[in-house]
């Protein structure tokens, strides 16, 4: 599969002042794979080392932090071919799992910055944490990877015409039918499968729903025993809790997450820890409250009050226990829980974009979805499940703060027109991997 995030590394590997690279992200989303494949399309050679469990490996870096005998004994003696620097890509997975390792990093930055080193790490942000392993503070380039976001998935699976076709249209102009009906049936193929890399690989093996649900169920299967392996002992049940309550507090229609609401006689001083377990982990999102928008928004969020989402949609429909007949056929039945679950997937595009959003409430007048900065702007976004883009809500945060450019995702077709003064596009949801382009052509 082909992954955006290939062209990140190759601007990484090029780059002059290039420091060994931490590529984190959550528990099977693909990062072994593109760092292998990275490897084999841009180096003559490939090092690959394993930490998790591999007491050998993890006991080279105990002795001391001389990188000249480290890259010698994990050539010579551990992998039996020697690694040359410029032509060999070394590879740390699952480094979380030698602390020492990490902080070796800080050395090879200083001393053997020729050598190409890229780390993988799933429960990186857990580890540091729990264990305050000497994180290399400036001595590491960072990358974040997700799962497929909607247009990989759609390249996945046969779909190169369509995103091609749809490139040679100009942002602002309508796409005929021929383009807007393959990428609606697409769009909801995605909602069912996701973005887990060996649930998309069976989907496009197979095209077989309960061949894509058995996978999923074995990949949340897999994320509660992580809870079991790699959580402090107090704060397994917890997250559990959590876990299960994501989707039900996602489907009121205030879906505030509230604490008293994960188990009954619970507060948020006893279960914070266990949602920050699972922020750390990569399995869950925290959308933070702005409800005085000034640049730069992460000063004015409010940490207190926020919204939870899955990392993965495909993840979080098996979750809901959404069946893939409901969301083929549009089921009256799904229509409250649509909203929410549009939600999470134009989270998960934008976070795929680089854009890490947040949401503003008035008072209890009016909610907008989603605003993030771009370039000293703040960017508002409604999102909608249908084609309906009435938002009273959108129309009131242009109103009161004047914004200049503004997005509508739905089902509608492409379009913009100006809401109060704000530029405001139209764009379907299954094009809001074009999001940078309208940025850029209008601030």
């Amino acid at each position: 599969m082909e992954r955006d995030i290939m062209k990140q590394l190759v601007e990484w590997k090029d780059s002059a002042d290039r420091k060994p690279l931490l590529l984190t992200g959550v528990r099977q989303c693909g990062k072994t794979y593109v760092c292998k494949e990275f490897g084999a399309r841009y180096f003559t050679d490939v090092a690959y080392f394993y930490f998790e469990g591999n007491k050998g490996l993890i006991s080279l870096f105990d002795y001391d932090f001389d990188v000249e005998r480290i890259v010698d004994e994990l050539g010579n003696v551990i992998r039996g071919q020697e690694i040359v620097p410029g032509k060999t890509l070394v590879i740390f997975d699952e480094i979380q799992a030698c602390p020492n390792a990490i902080t070796s990093l800080k050395y090879f930055c200083e001393n053997m910055r020729d050598l190409h080193i890229v780390c993988a790490g799933s429960l990186l942000g857990v580890s540091v944490k729990r264990e305050n392993i000497s994180f290399p503070v400036g001595k590491v380039d960072r990358l974040q990877m997700y799962p497929l976001s909607f247009s990989e998935f759609l390249r996945a699976d046969g779909g190169e015409n369509l995103l091609a076709g749809v490139q040679k249209y100009h942002i602002d102009r309508e796409l005929p039918e021929l383009y807007t009906n393959g990428l609606q049936k697409a769009l909801k193929y995605y909602y069912i499968v996701g973005g887990m890399p060996e649930v998309v690989a069976k989907w496009v093996e197979t095209h077989n729903f309960e061949k894509v649900e058995k996978l999923q169920d074995a990949i949340l299967q897999d994320y509660s025993n992580d809870f079991a392996k790699h959580a402090p002992t107090g704060d397994i049940p917890k997250l559990g809790w959590i876990w299960d309550s994501i989707p039900k507090q996602l489907a009121k229609d205030n879906n505030k997450f509230v604490f008293s609401h994960v188990k009954e006689g619970k507060r948020s001083s006893e279960l914070e820890d266990a949602l920050e377990w699972l922020v750390d982990a990569g399995l869950v999102y925290r959308l933070e409250l702005v409800s005085n928008p000034e640049l730069p928004l992460s000063f004015c969020a409010n940490a207190t009050f926020f919204k939870v989402y899955f990392s993965d949609v495909g993840l979080l429909r098996r979750k809901s226990g959404v069946s893939h007949r409901t969301i083929l056929e549009d089921s009256e039945l799904y229509r409250n829980f649509k909203g929410a679950f549009t939600e999470n997937f134009v989270l998960n595009e934008l976070m795929n974009q680089g854009i890490h959003p947040y949401f503003w409430r008035s008072g209890n007048t009016a909610e907008l979805d989603f605003l993030f900065e771009y370039e000293e702007n703040i960017i508002p976004i409604e999102a909608k499940a249908e084609a309906n883009t009435r938002a009273k809500s959108y129309l009131q945060f242009c109103k009161k703060y004047q914004p200049k450019l503004g997005f509508k995702f739905s089902m509608k077709n492409v379009g913009n027109n100006d809401v109060e003064h704000t530029k405001t596009y139209s764009v379907p949801l299954y094009l809001i991997w074009r999001i940078k382009e309208y940025l850029k052509q209008d601030l």
